[in-house]
């Protein structure tokens, strides 16, 4: 097994090798608006430190979010396209489970928060580093304070509103090295990990104008 790991769905843009054993090379860059320009640099980065090249890989694993629809889609599209070039499966691993993974908190609950932009957060609750309880969710954290009051948090949408999250701590963003973990220990035990489908959960940003002008050829 050599698992291609990668996130998109926060301003981490992250990469990693697992080998069925071990994350074997990972890459880690923090910057909300160079998704697209950085991830395949990764790609590059974390093949040449494991002395690997791309057709090796067995199986890819991406972040589906929830997280921002062009970060989001970066990501899931790079994940496709190696995928059908590859001719091999494409896992997809929600962002919040590899962020509660790499927790690594034995005994919950706690609550897991990345930042969703608009003043509000994408989250969900675990018992434990493995096992979510709540479906993901997109609120603003005064709506959510009463359901998470007195749970840990980790995550930036926790460290962003600690009048919500009094308790947040690292990590802060999702790694690579974590979602690869996460899913081949799920691999191993033979279980079924979703579609690299994204979780949005929301509409994108962008809007068409209202009442635009249209022109017409004379």
């Amino acid at each position: 097994m050599l698992l291609l790991a990668l996130d998109t769905a926060t301003p981490a843009v992250t990469v990693a090798l697992h080998d069925g054993t071990d994350v074997i090379a990972s890459s880690s860059q923090v910057d909300a608006r160079r998704h697209g320009e950085l991830l395949l640099p990764a790609v590059d980065r974390v093949l040449a430190e494991a002395g690997l090249r791309l057709d090796a890989v067995t199986g890819i694993v991406v972040g589906i979010g929830p997280g921002p629809y062009t970060g989001l889609r970066v990501g899931l599209m790079t994940a496709d396209t190696f995928g059908l070039a590859l001719g091999v499966p494409v896992h997809g691993v929600c962002t919040l489970d590899g962020l509660a993974y790499a927790a690594d908190i034995e005994k919950g609950p706690f609550v897991v928060a990345t930042d969703a932009r608009r003043k509000e957060v994408y989250w969900a609750t675990y018992a434990d580093s493995r096992t979510r309880l709540t479906d993901p969710a997109v609120d603003r954290p005064a709506d959510i304070a009463d359901r998470v009051a007195g749970l840990p948090a980790v995550g930036a949408g926790a460290l962003l509103y600690p009048d919500t999250f009094p308790k947040a701590h690292e990590p802060e963003h999702v790694s690579a090295a974590a979602l690869a973990s996460l899913a081949a220990e799920r691999l191993d035990k033979g279980e079924e990990l979703p579609e690299p489908r994204p979780l949005y959960l929301r509409r994108p940003d962008a809007q068409v104008p209202k009442n635009y002008k249209v022109v017409t050829p004379k």
